[in-house]
C-alpha cells in the first residue's frame, strides 16, 4: 500500500548518497573533484572538458554520474535539470575567456596609451637660438655700428644705427656735436671714416654718412606709437666701447619728459659715451631731478621712452628695438648712481631713455638737408 501511493522519485533520497546501501549504486572509487569559485566570483563545477558541459553526451566521469539518474523514478526531469548547470558552466567559461582577454587588452592599451602620454618630445636646442632675443640679436646686430668722434674739446664714444645701404647712420647729436673728425666701426670689425650731415639739437639728433659705402644692412624701423608698457626690448649698443653688446628688458613707461643740453660743448669729454665736463655720462634732467652732471644754461625736453634694458655710456646713438626686430628708438640717455664719478665706476641701475623712433623718422628730411641747427 505505501509503494503504491507513494509519488515515483517524490520522496527518494539524493541518489548522490555515499556509503552504499540497498537499492543505491556503489560510490565511486575517486574523491568527486570540488567546486572552483572563478575571478569573477562565480562558482563552477569542472568538467573533463570532453564537452559534458553540453549535457548532451552523458560521457566522462560526470556524464556516468547524471546517468545514474536514469535508474530512479524522475530521471528525465532530473536530467534536464542538470543539463542546464553544465551549459551554463560553459557559458561562464567562455564569459570569462572574453573578460579575461578584454581585460588584458584593455591593460595593454593602457600601458601603451601611458607610455605615449608622459614621453616628452625632446626640445631642439638649436630652436632657441633662432627665437626670442638671440633672433632679435642676430637679425640687427650688422645693423649697429660704434661711433667714436674726436674735437678740439675731446673724444666720445657712442652708437649708430644704418638707415640705409648708402651709409646713412643715425645717432645722437651729443655723440657728435663738435666733432673733428668721425670714425664708424661695424659689427664685423671693419673701420670707415664719416661726416656729418645734418644735426637737431633739440631733438639730440645727428645724421651721418659713412663715405663710398655701399650695400650696408640697414635697420627696420618700426611703429614708437605702436609701443606699449610692458613691452619686451633689446638695446643694442657699444657701451664702453664694447662694439655690438646686447641687453635686454621692457617698456618702463612711454612719454617721459627728459631734459639735455642743447651746447655744443656738452657733447665732448673725456672717456666713453659723449661726456660732459666733470667726467661724468651726458647729463639729463627727468621728473625734477638732475642727472650725471650739469646740463647747463641751453636745454631742450623731448618725449622719451622709458625702458630698464641696461644702457652704459656709450650706448648713446644705439638701438631700442622691438622682438619683430624692428627698431622702436634711439637710445639717449642712462642715469647711472656714479653720478660725478669717472665712466669706469658708472653703470646701469635700469632707467634708461630713448628718442621715440617716429621723432626720428619724421626729422629725417631735416636732417638730410643739414638740420634744424643749420639754420640757427
Amino acid at each position: 500500500m505505501t509503494d503504491s501511493t507513494r509519488r515515483s522519485g517524490a520522496d527518494e533520497p539524493y541518489p548522490y548518497a555515499y556509503g552504499g546501501g540497498a537499492g543505491y549504486p556503489d560510490p565511486p572509487a575517486y574523491q568527486p573533484q570540488q567546486p572552483v569559485t572563478t575571478p569573477s566570483g562565480v562558482t563552477v563545477w569542472p568538467g573533463d572538458g570532453s564537452g559534458s558541459g553540453s549535457g548532451g553526451s552523458g560521457a566522462g566521469e560526470d556524464g556516468g554520474a547524471f546517468a545514474s539518474e536514469g535508474a530512479h523514478g524522475g530521471g528525465g526531469r532530473r536530467r534536464a535539470r542538470a543539463s542546464r548547470p553544465v551549459a551554463l558552466i560553459a557559458a561562464v567559461a567562455a564569459v570569462s575567456a572574453l573578460v579575461g582577454g578584454g581585460a588584458a587588452a584593455l591593460v595593454t592599451h593602457a600601458t601603451q596609451k601611458s607610455d605615449t602620454t608622459i614621453s616628452t618630445p625632446v626640445v631642439n636646442a638649436k630652436s632657441s637660438s633662432n627665437s626670442g632675443v638671440s633672433a632679435v640679436a642676430a637679425a640687427v646686430s650688422p645693423s649697429i655700428v660704434e661711433v667714436s668722434a674726436s674735437g678740439t674739446s675731446g673724444q666720445s664714444t657712442g652708437s649708430g644705427v644704418v638707415i640705409t645701404s648708402g651709409g646713412e647712420i643715425i645717432t645722437n647729436n651729443h655723440v657728435v656735436s663738435g666733432a673733428d673728425a668721425i670714425k664708424v666701426t661695424f659689427s664685423d670689425g671693419s673701420k670707415k671714416t664719416a661726416t656729418v650731415v645734418g644735426t637737431d639739437s633739440k631733438k639730440d639728433l645727428a645724421l651721418i654718412k659713412v663715405a663710398g659705402a655701399s650695400g650696408l644692412k640697414a635697420a627696420s624701423l618700426g611703429d614708437s606709437s605702436k609701443v606699449t608698457v610692458g613691452d619686451q626690448v633689446v638695446a643694442i649698443g657699444s657701451p664702453e666701447g664694447l662694439t655690438g653688446t646686447v641687453t635686454s628688458g621692457i617698456v618702463s613707461a612711454l612719454d617721459r619728459d627728459v631734459t639735455v643740453s642743447t651746447d655744443q660743448g656738452q657733447g665732448q669729454g673725456q672717456g666713453q659715451g659723449g661726456q660732459g665736463p666733470g667726467g661724468g655720462q651726458w647729463p639729463f634732467e627727468f621728473g625734477g631731478g638732475r642727472y650725471n652732471g650739469d646740463v647747463g644754461s641751453s636745454t631742450t625736453t623731448y618725449k622719451a621712452i622709458q625702458t630698464d634694458a641696461s644702457l652704459n655710456p656709450g650706448n648713446s646713438g644705439g638701438a631700442l628695438i622691438n622682438m619683430s626686430g624692428q627698431v622702436i628708438g634711439i637710445n639717449s640717455a642712462m642715469y647711472s648712481a656714479a653720478s660725478g664719478q669717472n665712466s669706469s665706476s658708472a653703470g646701469s641701475v635700469g632707467l634708461g631713455f630713448s628718442i621715440p623712433v617716429n621723432t626720428v623718422k619724421s626729422d629725417l628730411a631735416s636732417l638730410r638737408s643739414g638740420g634744424s641747427d643749420s639754420n640757427t
